[in-house]
């Protein structure tokens, strides 16, 4: 069996949306059933890694809490844009998990080594 890499790639804000989540569950389903599946934040994505969140009700379900579980999953590969965390006045040690921060341009060329990526 051949295993194909998917890249999935994460630029929307945690809450409002279903992005997030659906990144996060999509993620989790690949790597069960034997894909190589790497996480990139990017832009507002990167507030889905925030520690210590609490959305109000109406924003939806704290998932966030779900992102120390991917290393269960063989997901080890969980990259951050550099400049989207400066642009928003983050830093590593804000987030909730270890990641590997890149330059906006590194970033891009570990995209491109993905067989599918799907944009959240």
């Amino acid at each position: 069996m051949i295993t194909k890499s998917v890249g999935i790639i994460n630029s929307t804000a945690p809450y409002g949306v279903s992005n997030g989540q659906e990144s996060l569950d999509l993620a989790l389903a690949a790597a069960n059933f034997g894909q190589d599946v790497s996480l990139f934040f990017v832009d507002d994505g990167v507030f889905q890694l925030v520690k210590s969140q609490q959305p109000l009700p109406e924003q939806g379900k704290n998932y966030s809490k779900t992102f120390p579980a991917l290393t269960f999953y063989d997901i080890d590969d969980i990259y951050v844009c550099e400049q989207s965390l400066i642009d928003r006045q983050l830093t590593k040690s804000d987030l909730c998990i270890d990641v590997t921060s890149l330059p906006h341009d590194e970033l891009n060329v570990r995209i491109a080594l993905h067989d599918h990526l799907v944009r959240f």
